[in-house]
C-alpha cells in the first residue's frame, strides 16, 4: 500500500475508517479530505496513535504518515456507543421514572441532549454521567440529519416513536440515507399517525398506540418498535 491524496465523493463513516487503517499500514503519507469525524472515527486515530501512528485531524481533512513499527503492550478503553446510548435514553423517557446512564462523556452528544430538552424530556447531567426522568408533556420538534455533530440518522427511528407522543406536529427529514422510513408502515401499523413526503416524515401527535403484529426490517427500525412496544396497550409481536 502506497500513501495518497483521497477526497471521499460524500461523508461516510466506513468509508473513512477503511481508509485510515489502510493509510496506517501504507508507505509514505495520505491525506484524506472530506472525511468523517465522529467520535468514533477520532477514537480510532487515538488508538492507532498509541500503536505507533502518526494521524492528525484538521477540520474535515485526515493527515497520515505511514507507520514503521507498531508499539506492544498497550491499553485502549473503548468509547461509549453514542446509538445505544441514546436508544436508552429515548426509553427511559417514554417509560422509566429514573434511570442513571454512567460512564459516558455528555460532550459526545451535545446534539441529543439539546433535542431531547427541547422536547420537554426531564434530564440532569454530571460530567460522566446523565439522569433521565419520565417525561410526561413532550413537545413538537422539527429536525433534519446530518453528519456529526449534526442530529444522527441511527436516532431518528427511534425518535419518531417519542414524537408520537408529543402534542402537534413533528418533522424528521433524512438526509443522511435512502429507504430510511422502513418502519413508518410497522408504526402505523399500531396506530401512528405519519406520512412521508420526498424524505420528510411528518408525525401528528400524540397518538395511542396499540400492540400489533409487526416486521423489523434493519437495526434502528427494530429497535424503534421495540420503544413503540413498550408504550403501546396490549401485545406487540
Amino acid at each position: 500500500l502506497k500513501g495518497a491524496n483521497v477526497t471521499f465523493p460524500s461523508i461516510s463513516v466506513g468509508a473513512t475508517e477503511n481508509a485510515v487503517l489502510a493509510a496506517f499500514n501504507a508507505n509514505g503519507k495520505t491525506i484524506l479530505n472530506n472525511c468523517a469525524i465522529e467520535p468514533e472515527v477520532k477514537d480510532l486515530i487515538k488508538f492507532l496513535n498509541k500503536l505507533g501512528g502518526r494521524i492528525k485531524i484538521v477540520g474535515r481533512k485526515i493527515l497520515i504518515t505511514g507507520c514503521k513499527k507498531i508499539k506492544k503492550n498497550i491499553t485502549h478503553e473503548v468509547i461509549f456507543d453514542r446509538i445505544e446510548l441514546g436508544t436508552y435514553m429515548i426509553a427511559a423517557a417514554l417509560v422509566g421514572k429514573k434511570v442513571i446512564f454512567n460512564k459516558i462523556d455528555p460532550r459526545v452528544i451535545k446534539n441529543e441532549i439539546r433535542t431531547l430538552k427541547k422536547m420537554g424530556v426531564k434530564l440532569q447531567i454530571q460530567k460522566s454521567t446523565i439522569e433521565i426522568y419520565k417525561s410526561n408533556n413532550i413537545k413538537k420538534i422539527s429536525i433534519s440529519t446530518k453528519p456529526y455533530p449534526g442530529f444522527p440518522t441511527d436516532l431518528q427511528a427511534q425518535l419518531m416513536v417519542l414524537m408520537t407522543r408529543a402534542q402537534g406536529t413533528s418533522k424528521i427529514k433524512e438526509s443522511i440515507f435512502e429507504n430510511r422510513f422502513m418502519h413508518v408502515p410497522e408504526l402505523k401499523r399500531m396506530g401512528a399517525n405519519i406520512e412521508i413526503k420526498n424524505k420528510i416524515a411528518i408525525i401528528k401527535g400524540p397518538s395511542k398506540l396499540t400492540g400489533a403484529e409487526v416486521m423489523a426490517t434493519d437495526l434502528r427500525a427494530s429497535v424503534s418498535l421495540v420503544l413503540a412496544g413498550l408504550v403501546a396497550d396490549n401485545r406487540t409481536i
